[in-house]
């Protein structure tokens, strides 16, 4: 009876994953915007459980852009992606990158990214 009590608790709680670590960032202009590449090192298990996304926001908590990974990354870890055509505001010094995960959504990890 102690065993299936525990079970249960055990599988009551959410699983827990760690969000994806942001492990180098880089941003150029590129035309009118710049473009935004982020290396992202994490735990992909399959397509159940990899990192899904990352997202460029302003010193304010503002989006201004958001790079969608469609697939797990299981064999190729670190890896990088781009996004391109990123409005950044005259006068920004900087942006902040924030990396997601299929399990357990955003990161709470911000990685500053020093504008040139």
């Amino acid at each position: 009876m102690i065993r299936a009590t525990i079970l249960t608790f055990a599988l009551a709680m959410p699983a827990l994953a760690d969000a994806p670590e942001i492990v180098g960032a880089k941003a150029h202009r590129s035309g009118m915007g710049w473009k935004i590449s982020v290396t992202l090192l994490h735990g992909d298990e399959g397509w159940d459980h990899f990192a899904d996304g990352w997202e460029v926001l302003d010193a304010a908590g503002d989006r201004l852009g958001i790079r969608e990974l469609m697939h797990p990354h299981v064999d190729e870890q670190p890896f990088t992606r781009s996004l391109s055509s990123v409005m950044i505001p005259d006068g920004a010094n900087k942006v902040i990158i924030r990396a997601r995960c299929s399990k357990s959504g955003w990161g709470a990890d911000e990685y500053i990214l020093y504008l040139d």
